[in-house]
């Protein structure tokens, strides 16, 4: 059963990671909020397996990856498409002691052949327009109309990520069609449920596509707010 948040929770204070901390990225890198919060509080209460290896795909400004560590993982890999996230990645781990493997890249090309014990991951999931651009911030989020340009490639490929008796974390919208999660990666072999939910406001970016998104009935006209969710999957065959 998942669970739904309330909105005093959804903080980096209550997720294992204190608000004072300040992470290092110019603007065009994703900034930690709220669905990064929500997946690391997921990753609090799920725990890491003793001596487990992380993987943070989509890794931005580290956030998660700095969060896994704190968490007691033996070794966190973290990896992103943008030259600059995995720079500030790299940076924040750096000034706090973290070892963390951090690779510029596309997560479908760079960790083939490679698996972890858990994998976090926040994808863009934001559904764009037909030409909306994917380059500096944009590239955090717009992932095509339906919203899964990213995660359709990383369901099919969460099998392959995990060792034996492995999980992963991944949180995404529901605009983003989570049934479509769940029936993909149980389609692998894998276990799959909704952990965690919450309900936000519209940042800016949904603010500016509510009609676009209402035409294509995404969304009720006059919507506002949107529901995250986390998907949890396990490896249950060897």
């Amino acid at each position: 059963m998942s669970r739904v948040l309330p909105d005093r929770t959804i903080s980096s204070a209550h997720s294992g990671y204190p608000a004072y901390v300040m992470l290092i990225r110019p603007p065009w890198v994703y900034r930690p909020q709220t669905d990064t919060w929500l997946l690391a509080m997921a990753l609090s209460e799920a725990g890491i397996p003793r001596g487990g290896h992380v993987l943070d795909v989509c890794t931005g400004s580290g956030a998660l990856a700095i969060a896994a560590a704190r968490g007691g993982a033996r070794a966190v890999t973290a990896v992103d498409i943008s030259r600059s996230a995995a720079a500030s990645a790299w940076l924040n781990c750096r000034i706090r002691g973290i070892g963390a493997e951090v690779i510029r890249g596309d997560f479908s090309r760079a960790l083939r052949g490679r698996r972890f014990d858990l994998v976090l991951a926040n994808p863009p999931y934001v559904p764009a327009p037909a030409g909306a651009g994917h380059h500096g911030a944009a590239r955090a989020w717009n992932a095509g109309v339906s919203g899964r340009g990213a995660l359709d490639r990383l369901c099919r490929m969460m099998p392959d990520l995990l060792k034996p008796r492995g999980a992963a974390l991944v949180v995404h919208s529901m605009l983003s069609d989570p049934d479509s999660t769940l029936i993909q990666l149980r389609d692998t072999g894998l276990k799959a449920a909704i952990v965690a939910r919450h309900t936000v406001p519209f940042g800016p970016v949904l603010r500016g596509r509510a009609d676009w998104l209402a035409s294509i009935g995404l969304i009720e006209p006059g919507q506002d707010k949107e529901d995250l969710v986390v998907i949890r999957a396990d490896r249950i065959r060897k």
